[in-house]
């Protein structure tokens, strides 16, 4: 099994990602993380995406994609795989099928998650975190007892620059023009889409993400 987790930021794919993993077994793979364990592990190609990273660059796609093939390979052609976070594009998607033709597999399934824009501005926006704690809080949904201030340790909390309401607006627009085209690839390429509404708490989404997989694969997770 490969799935491939899209939806907008601020939907919840992370935390939905996170749990398939962990009650499925199945194998998590973002391109964070691949850029992070590379770099760490001192490779090549983890040289080569640091030296991007470092110039402030994007990475481009065929190093992404080369990183995604010696993961794969290393996993082995049983492994159950959950792609999260790519590919992003179209152009990705079509080097992701490529490269998958060559190990002999296919994405079986692609999850959507959806919310409406105005419920994934305020769930961004909204989040504060404590640069002492780490804690986090959102003003919608889940304030502190005092503005701005953390209820564990009393420490200012911190609202990022990439989580302002414009920011956030612009980030989604990305998405729409970029990421959702993907939905479209995928139906034309015979994989399952699984529609989940994400405007929901997190345990109903991840009842939603079960009933979904069962119906379409008759996984049980």
């Amino acid at each position: 099994m490969m799935l491939i987790l899209l939806g907008p930021p601020g939907v919840g794919k992370g935390t939905q990602g996170a749990r398939l993993a962990d009650t499925a077994g199945w194998v998590r793979l973002g391109t964070g993380d691949l850029l992070r364990e590379a770099r760490r592990d001192g490779t090549e190609l983890g040289k080569k995406a640091q030296a991007y990273m470092d110039q402030g660059k994007l990475v481009p796609d065929e190093l992404i994609l080369a990183l995604v093939r010696r993961k794969l390979d290393e996993l082995g052609p049983d492994a159950e795989i959950i792609l999260d976070g790519f590919p992003r594009t179209v152009v990705q998607a079509e080097g992701l099928d490529a490269l998958l033709v060559e190990s002999g597999r296919s994405v079986d399934g692609v999850l959507v998650l959806e919310a409406p824009e105005e419920v994934l501005v305020k769930r961004i926006s909204g989040r504060r975190s404590c640069p002492e704690c780490q804690a986090l809080y959102n003003v919608y949904f889940d304030a502190p007892a005092t503005e701005g201030i953390c209820d564990a340790c009393g420490a200012s909390l911190l609202h990022r620059k990439d989580d302002q309401p414009g920011t956030v607006k612009n980030r989604l627009e990305v998405y729409r023009e970029q990421t959702e085209p993907l939905i479209r690839h995928y139906e034309d390429h015979s994989a399952k889409v699984l529609q989940v509404d994400g405007d929901r708490p997190m345990d109903e989404v991840w009842t939603g993400t079960r009933v979904a997989l069962r119906e379409a694969f008759g996984v049980e997770v």
